[in-house]
């Protein structure tokens, strides 16, 4: 009775388990669209001495343009560091991280 069981294809809705199995995992992936990375480029400094630098962030907003969240975001993660924002000069994909990386030096990808 096993041997008959396995041999036998089952199906579900008519449907034979390898189409079943390819439709499932081509829904799941239209049902997820895959989010791209967003980044930042802006400018910081410190005071006492004064210091000034250019750095790019990464940071989690959709879809990926300038906004007053972005600044936050960048803004509070500096802070935390005891830089003050002064500037977000972008907002980019990753078409752009791979021209700004030299500029950015120790502060690509930092905080």
């Amino acid at each position: 009775m096993l041997l008959i069981f396995c041999r036998t294809p089952r199906s579900v809705s008519g449907m034979k388990p390898y189409s079943f199995l390819a439709a499932f995992a081509l829904a799941a992936a239209f049902a997820c669209p895959v989010q791209a990375a967003c980044y930042a480029d802006y400018k910081a400094k410190q005071e006492n001495p004064l210091k000034l630098h250019y750095g790019v962030v990464q940071v989690d907003i959709s879809p990926c343009v300038m906004s007053e969240n972005v600044r936050s975001s960048v803004a509070d993660r500096l802070r935390s560091a005891g830089w003050q924002l002064l500037q977000v000069q972008s907002v980019f994909d990753d078409s752009g991280l791979g021209k700004r990386k030299r500029d950015a030096g120790q502060f690509f990808l930092r905080f």
